[in-house]
């Protein structure tokens, strides 16, 4: 495989294209910003690079079926969104931004590269009639190739057309395994009729089993430490009322998603073609820098020189404090790095799927309160039960705090709300690129495979950060020339406008299944476009979420709203798991069995989470004209008197 491809290329232009006049900018910033910039970026590379390759590890190299990698896949992912809830409390109280972050990726860096410890693949079994046949594997990502040696023939399962495979294996509309090219003397019959065969799993190692789940441990608790307290530290380095702070962040999110579109590239190329270690430690190599780049406080982090980060910024709100006594005779400091140490061992319990006689009683009672949804039994339904508890704590909170607040107060916290509900919504749409569309894009994509003009799978995932770095400074020029004229949209408007897009997005692979091939795969151009509808939504909505949410809640219930947004964005991931898990069909080694199977039942999901997304969308549109009077000017943009002048005003407690 070539690994200076198509996306490579493309790549190395839009970042010249887009980093120039970003780098330019940021000199008229305040001094630590590019330290910021930088750090986050690799810390995103990590995640995104992780997470680009992560389904096919799943299902290709443990040999887990589609849905459990899926539930999976949102239990990591939801648990990544909750434990910044903690993370940001031990900060703020204790720690201090700056040492909660290094704290954090030092555990980021030990989870990525202990995610490259893979050992040996599992096998996928066939079982009939008491004999049991063993597939064969040949090749990575989209060179992969499945076999399964019968007698003397070894039979291709759903072989392309251009294969010369003299005997293949494809399943019928009923389910039925049909042979061709069978040998006379083969043990099986040209067709083995559904349910007269069993598929199963040989040598999977459990210790390399516990070592995935310690590294998503370990990763889950990295990210609690450092991904609000870094966009925290952000903030401080500007001074209230300051008019470069918006754009400030705007450089930032650019950072993230430069980050993020290089690691599905490169992490996503390695890991499908190369090895899995090699995807998932060129991550940790990424975060190793970070971390480097955070705790020298230098971009170029080998050299001698002063800080570039201001020593004011982020430091732990009392540091004697620090030093006071804790437990088992360590500092408090120490105390709380033992304590995340020990919260890895809770998260490593939380993040894997318990003994099936807990997850029995669970799953019953979650069956006959929630019958009349028809949901699947799940593999992680502790996880729903965690959410569920956080969400009435914290809703019972604000609704017992607006009965003390003033009309307009309780509506503002009412339109808050309701903006963090339609961002579940969006979200739960969105991020699907991580799951079901990544398998969509392996088994149901056509994906040119011819040395440079190569794209893997995994590297589809790069489509949506290479659009946001091409249309973020767009959007930017576009909201500022709006407002310049006073027909900037609503923030509620701009919700429910992105979530119409998203929508849309998926609309536009049920209209490419019409071109579908004979290996019933969609020409790529509609999932390129699917990610384009995704990217103009997301910047419809995303750079205004935690805005609006800020803008709109009162001062003493700031910290819970915020709290909320991230819990919020915890249910998307794991609601995004179970609809994931609803486009699964039978798979061998990571193969769908069916290719025809699998694109009907991705078709059915996705049809309908267009509607949900278009529905809401329009819904909330409309709504958008009668809520925004429940704002009462929260959203009017002020002048730098005016800030100033409320900067010096104490808030009531």
């Amino acid at each position: 495989m070539d690994f200076f491809n198509i996306v490579v290329v493309v790549g190395l232009f839009i970042t010249g294209l887009t980093a120039i006049p970003v780098f330019t900018q940021m000199r008229h910033h305040p001094r630590g910003l590019h330290i910021l910039f930088f750090a986050e970026m690799w810390e995103r590379f990590s995640y995104y690079g992780m997470r680009s390759i992560l389904i096919f590890y799943l299902t290709q190299h443990f040999v887990f079926s589609q849905g459990f990698a899926s539930s999976q896949y949102g239990a990591y992912t939801s648990l990544v969104y909750l434990m910044p809830l903690i993370g940001g409390i031990l900060a703020d109280k204790y720690l201090g931004t700056r040492k909660a972050i290094a704290f954090g990726a030092l555990l980021l860096v030990a989870g990525h590269l202990l995610m490259a410890a893979e050992g040996n693949s599992a096998s996928q079994t066939l079982k009939y009639q008491d004999a049991v046949y063993k597939f064969e594997v040949d090749g990575r990502g989209d060179l992969r190739r499945t076999f399964l040696p019968i007698g003397d023939a070894r039979c291709e399962l759903n072989a392309p057309e251009s294969a010369e495979s003299t005997c293949t294996i494809s399943a019928s509309e009923q389910g039925d395994l049909v042979f061709t090219g069978l040998p006379s003397n083969a043990p099986i019959p040209e067709t083995i009729p559904q349910g007269s065969y069993e598929l199963g799993v040989a040598d999977r190692n459990p210790l390399f089993v516990s070592i995935f789940y310690m590294a998503l441990s370990l990763i889950i608790v990295g990210v609690g430490f450092l991904k609000g307290n870094i966009s925290a530290i952000v903030g401080q380095l500007y001074p209230q009322g300051d008019p470069k702070r918006d754009p400030g962040f705007t450089l930032y999110y650019y950072g993230i998603n430069l980050g993020a579109f290089w690691a599905t590239a490169l992490c996503g190329l390695l890991g499908t073609s190369v090895g899995w270690w090699a995807g998932f430690g060129l991550a940790g190599v990424g975060m190793l820098f970070g971390w480097l780049v955070f705790t020298r406080a230098r971009l170029l982090f080998w050299t001698k020189g002063p800080a570039q980060l201001p020593d004011d910024v982020g430091r732990p709100p009392e540091a004697a404090n620090l030093q006071g006594k804790g437990f088992i005779g360590l500092s408090r400091e120490w105390t709380i790095y033992a304590g995340g140490l020990a919260a890895v061992l809770v998260v490593w319990l939380l993040v894997q799927s318990p003994p099936a006689q807990v997850l029995n009683g669970l799953n019953d009672f979650t069956q006959s309160a929630l019958g009349f949804m028809n949901l699947p039994r799940q593999d992680h339904v502790h996880i729903f039960y965690l959410l569920m508890l956080g969400s009435v704590v914290f809703l019972a909170y604000i609704f017992f705090t607006m009965a003390k607040l003033t009309k307009h107060e309780s509506q503002r916290l009412g339109l808050a709300l309701i903006l963090v509900a339609a961002a579940t919504v969006f979200w739960t749409l969105f991020e699907q690129a991580g799951s079901s569309l990544s398998l969509f894009a392996d088994q149901n994509t056509q994906l040119p495979s011819d040395g440079f003009m190569t794209v893997t799978a995994a590297q589809t995932q790069s489509f949506n950060a290479g659009f946001i770095l091409l249309f973020a400074p767009v959007f930017a020029a576009l909201w500022a020339w709006l407002g310049s004229r006073n027909l900037d949209p609503n923030p509620t408007l701009k919700f429910g406008l992105g979530i119409i897009q998203v929508g849309i997005g998926f609309f536009m692979l049920v209209i490419g299944a019409q071109f579908a091939d004979g290996q019933f795969q969609v020409p790529m151009i509609f999932l390129i476009l699917l990610y384009m509808f995704h990217t103009t939504g997301e910047l419809f909505l995303s750079p205004v979420g935690l805005s609006a949410i800020s803008k709109l809640s009162v001062y003493k219930v700031l910290s819970t709203m915020m709290a909320i947004w991230f819990l919020s964005s915890a249910w998307a991931q794991y609601i995004g798991g179970i609809i994931a898990g609803m486009t699964e069909t039978d798979s061998v080694a990571g193969t769908a069995l069916s290719n025809e199977a699998a694109l009907k039942a991705s078709l059915d999901v996705f049809w309908i989470l267009g509607w949900v997304g278009v529905g809401v969308g329009v819904a909330l549109s409309l709504a958008s004209f009668l809520l925004k009077h429940m704002a009462h000017g929260a959203f009017t943009e002020k002048t730098p008197d005016e800030l100033a002048a409320q900067a010096a005003v104490k808030p009531a407690e």
